[in-house]
Parts: structure tokens; C-alpha cells; sequence
């Protein structure tokens, strides 16, 4: 029996496949969010990397921002709930979400049963995003993939303090022209970054296990900043990007569950 998780970002849309509750059958990530053709493309490789059909699907649960413009989706979460209930299957042990998508960065509490304690969020302002890396990378002349590697090389790094992102811009360009080493501004950047992260962080309990999700849970310039700041270990998921979605096929494989025990209590009350 399957169920899809259908999480759709500002920046990027992405689906799980779960099978029977447990297996992950297939999972996509499309570069286009709400507003795009990213969901429906989404869902199109779902069915092609899986051979499947809507018609195979018992269940369709979206999550993110443009969660309600989904159409195909029989219910909505939360991407806070979402993203939790991934976590919690993923690391049982997790109490400390870091969330840092496209546009907007959260830091979620969770219990020993993968429930919302408590989030605080940031989606104000680009500033510590990935939208923010994605413009750094660009006055570095780089794909924003590639900062992580540059990281690595940073010997002497240099401070970006600039807490908005075209002021952070006019830093960066005035470092190069100082000739600062690129590595060595980078591992600024990635620093900026985890340091807006702490002041939603710092609301929490700060409980471990602290993991890191979202799309720039794939740069580890960004995970090893978190983890010098903390001091502590900091899990990643393998594909950190689709926790939301695996969250969401979570919620719509408890929804069948859930209508199973009702119809089975009403078939013993008749």
C-alpha cells in the first residue's frame, strides 16, 4: 500500500513515495517551488522512478508554503509538523530541529514522541537562507554547490557581520577587493549564516540530539559551523531535503490507520 508526502517550497518542491509505512519507495526533488510547475513535475518523476499511477496511491498529504495550492493533496500539515515527524522517524532520539530553506529558517523542540514542543521561525528577511547563499555564491563566482569545498581550505576566515542581505553583499565585494582569499570569505558566509540560526536556536530547550534538515543541510561548510558553535554532534538526514515530504507521507499513512481503527471499532459496535 502506498502514500505520497508532497512538500512544496518557495524555492523547490519535493515528494516521497512510502510503501506500507515504512519503506521509502522512491523520493524527488524538483529546483522550482509554489507558483512554478515544480509539483506537478515533481509528482511526474515520482510516478516514473516508481512505475506507479495516481490511482496506486491511497493517500496524498502536502506540506510547505504553497501547501494549499495543491490541488491533488486529500489533506494539508505543516511544514513544522512535517519536518518533525520526518525528524523523529528518521532520529528517535532528536529533540533540536535546525530548518534552513530557500527563504526562511526555523528551529523546532521536539518531544520523545516526535510532537511540536515549540518552533521559532525567521522568514522575514533572506538573511541566513538559502536564498542568502545562493547570492553569495554568485559575487564569489561560484554555484553555491561548491562552497563546501572552498570551506575546507579556509585558513584565515574573515568575519561577515552585515545581518541583511544586500548589505552582507556589499561586505562580500568589498573583501574581495581587499583581495581576502575566497575560501576565507566563505567560511565567513557559512559562519553569518549559523550565527542568525542561534538566536532562534538559543528560544529552545537546546536539548540533544540537535539535527540539521532543509536544502542547506547539504552544505557542510554550514553543518561543521553549526557543530563548532555548539560544540556538539549534529546529525544530517542522507537527502536533508525531503524530511518535510517524508513527514507528510508519514501523516497520510497514519490518516489510513487511523480511518482502519475507526472502521473496525464501528464493525465491532454493530
Amino acid at each position: 500500500m502506498y502514500v505520497l508526502g508532497v512538500d512544496i517550497g518557495s524555492t523547490s518542491s519535493k515528494a516521497v513515495l512510502l510503501k506500507d509505512g515504512q519503506e521509502v519507495a522512491a523520493d524527488a526533488v524538483v529546483q522550482s517551488g509554489t507558483g512554478t510547475s515544480g509539483p506537478e513535475r515533481v509528482m511526474d518523476m515520482i510516478f516514473k522512478k516508481s512505475g506507479l499511477k495516481r490511482s496506486d496511491i491511497r493517500r496524498i498529504v502536502a506540506t510547505g508554503y504553497g501547501r494549499f495550492t495543491f490541488d491533488a493533496a486529500d489533506r494539508q500539515v505543516s511544514e513544522i509538523s512535517a519536518h518533525a515527524k520526518g525528524i523523529h522517524y528518521l532520529f528517535p532520539k532528536a529533540r533540536t530541529i535546525l530548518d534552513i530553506g530557500g527563504q526562511d529558517v526555523k528551529a523546532i523542540a521536539i518531544g520523545e514522541n516526535g510532537s511540536v514542543q515549540n518552533f521559532f521561525m525567521n522568514d522575514k528577511c533572506a538573511a541566513g537562507t538559502g536564498r542568502f547563499l545562493e547570492v553569495m555564491a554568485g559575487i564569489l563566482e561560484l554555484d553555491v554547490s561548491e562552497m563546501a569545498e572552498w570551506d575546507i581550505k579556509a585558513k584565515h576566515p574573515v568575519s561577515v557581520s552585515s545581518t541583511c542581505t544586500v548589505f552582507a553583499e556589499s561586505e562580500v565585494i568589498s573583501l574581495l577587493s581587499q583581495k581576502k582569499a575566497k575560501e576565507d570569505i566563505i567560511r565567513g558566509v557559512h559562519e553569518s549564516v549559523v550565527g542568525r540560526s542561534m538566536g532562534l536556536l538559543m528560544r529552545t530547550p537546546m536539548e540533544a540530539d540537535f539535527v540539521m534538515t532543509g536544502g542547506v543541510a547539504r552544505n557542510a561548510g554550514v553543518v561543521d559551523a553549526l557543530k563548532r558553535e555548539l560544540n556538539k554532534m549534529v546529525y544530517v538526514a542522507q537527502n536533508p531535503q525531503v524530511t518535510g515530504a517524508l513527514g507528510a507521507a508519514l501523516f497520510a499513512w497514519q490518516d489510513l490507520e487511523k480511518k482502519k481503527g475507526n472502521q473496525k471499532t464501528k464493525k465491532e459496535g454493530q
